[in-house]
Formats: C-alpha cells, sequence, structure tokens
C-alpha cells in the first residue's frame, strides 16, 4: 500500500555488466543514488518512488539480452542484521536525511 511505498528503506543493488562503456553509464546512475560498497555493489537508502525512478535509470543504460541486474530490499531493522569479512568493510546507515559511509 501507501505506507509501505513512502517508507526508506535499504536497497541493495548489484549488477553484471557485459560491455565496458555500460558498465560506467550503469555506476554512474547507481552513485547518484547511493553508496558504493563493492565493485558492483550498490547501498542505496530509497523511498519506493525513489526506487522507481533507480530502476527507470538502470533499465535505460542496459542490454536486457547481455547484462543483470538485481535488487534486494532490507527494512531498516534486517538492514542493521549486514555482517561483512574480509577487507575494507563499508555499510551505510540511515540517518535523518543523509548517508554515512
Amino acid at each position: 500500500g501507501r505506507e509501505q511505498r513512502i517508507k526508506t528503506m535499504l536497497r541493495v543493488i548489484a549488477y553484471d555488466i557485459a560491455n565496458p562503456k555500460r558498465l560506467r553509464r550503469v555506476a554512474k546512475v547507481c552513485e547518484s543514488f547511493g553508496a558504493r560498497v563493492q565493485l558492483s555493489v550498490f547501498e542505496c537508502w530509497l523511498d519506493g518512488e525513489r526506487f522507481d525512478a533507480l530502476v527507470d535509470g538502470l533499465q535505460a543504460e542496459i542490454d536486457p539480452e547481455k547484462d543483470q541486474i538485481v535488487f534486494y530490499t532490507l527494512d531498516p531493522q534486517n538492514a542493521k542484521r549486514r555482517k561483512g569479512i574480509g577487507a575494507r568493510q563499508t555499510f551505510t546507515e540511515r540517518t535523518g536525511a543523509c548517508l554515512v559511509l
């Protein structure tokens, strides 16, 4: 419903893009909505309307026959449960209206 679409949630975007030019364009779109946490993974805190805008922007940049993008949505409670191992752990955190890296 409408309440769900207004709620800001963590959107994790992971992609595999076959062409370097399209890869750069996809990354640029993602950078305008959130933060890179790995080479082809972004975290974006978005409400439903902004998420739809992100998806539309990405669809315009890919070749659906050759490229793949997956989206995962986590509510704020589950976003706190993220874990990582290894070098360079970067997670975003929702604090008010800004992203903290």
